[in-house]
């Protein structure tokens, strides 16, 4: 039975922790995985093996708002490689923190394969909270609005889909969302290429699937010459680890050429011997 002295304090105690509950998840309605029953409690080895699963899987063409407003889909990021960080803007830590540590990666991965070479998205999972407003402001305090980013927005339904194709779980919790902390790494054709996991990670984690996917792979209607071009870059952009940078290494590049003109020079001594023994052999 219930003692009418242990009332008040049992009311404080449930009015304290609905209190601490809006404040950190935020009010209103919650959407698709973002659940609060305890049998969907996050299971972080669940979690990662749904995210390994998703590799390969191609994404649909999902209607996105841009942090103006503006509609656009997932096809309008197809035709280049492309890094999609998903974050809630009302993280306090965790997701400043991995995008911070994005963007210095990120800027070191264009400053070797190009500024132009692929895009790159935040996407906000928190499909009531994360307007297209909310986005430019959590993207401006992390430093990433002038970066070339596009800041995404998205209906509960999208997020839904696009969270499942791309193996992303998120529960709705007292301390906001508990989520695994993942970037995808999307290939030209919108197929799921390669998962990052952590606030912080290795530069080359980053840089060497792009590397992979801008430089090795021949692109369509790419002319002979380009292709060769994109190998050449592709086998001389090494990283150094003592500045944490990627650079051009000339001297594996002289070291093919030197090797190409030993391979040609022993060509055209072949062909002199093959021609010169055909006219000894006439006579």
């Amino acid at each position: 039975m219930w003692h009418s002295s242990r009332f008040p304090a049992l009311l404080f105690a449930f009015v304290c922790v609905a209190f601490f509950h809006g404040a950190n998840a935020g009010s209103g309605p919650v959407s698709g995985n973002q659940s609060l029953d305890p049998v969907k409690a996050f299971r972080y080895k669940e979690a990662l093996q749904n995210s390994q699963d998703a590799i390969g899987n191609v994404l649909g063409n999902h209607p996105l708002t841009d942090d103006k407003g503006r509609a656009l889909s997932m096809d309008d990021l197809r035709g280049k490689p492309l890094v999609l960080s998903l974050i809630y803007t009302s993280c306090a830590r965790i997701c400043p923190m991995t995008t911070r540590h994005l963007a210095r990666v990120v800027d070191k991965a264009r400053a070797a394969l190009g500024k132009d070479s692929f895009n790159v998205a935040l996407l906000g999972f928190d499909a009531y909270h994360d307007s297209p407003q909310a986005m430019a402001y959590f993207a401006s305090k992390q430093g990433v609005d002038k970066r070339g980013w596009y800041l995404l927005s998205a209906s509960p339904d999208t997020i839904n889909a696009l969270s499942k194709e791309l193996g992303f779980e998120f529960y709705a919790s007292p301390n906001g969302f508990d989520h695994i902390t993942q970037a995808t790494i999307i290939d030209a054709e919108g197929r799921v290429y390669q998962q990052l996991y952590g606030e912080t990670f290795d530069t080359p984690l980053l840089v060497e699937p792009l590397k992979e996917l801008v430089l090795g792979r021949p692109k369509p209607n790419q002319t002979l010459l380009s292709e060769l071009i994109d190998k050449v870059h592709f086998f001389c952009t090494s990283y150094d680890p003592a500045r944490d940078a990627y650079y051009f290494d000339y001297s594996l590049f002289i070291g093919m050429a030197i090797g190409a003109s030993v391979i040609l020079a022993g060509i055209i001594t072949l062909v002199r011997e093959f021609r010169r023994g055909r006219r000894t052999a006439r006579t």
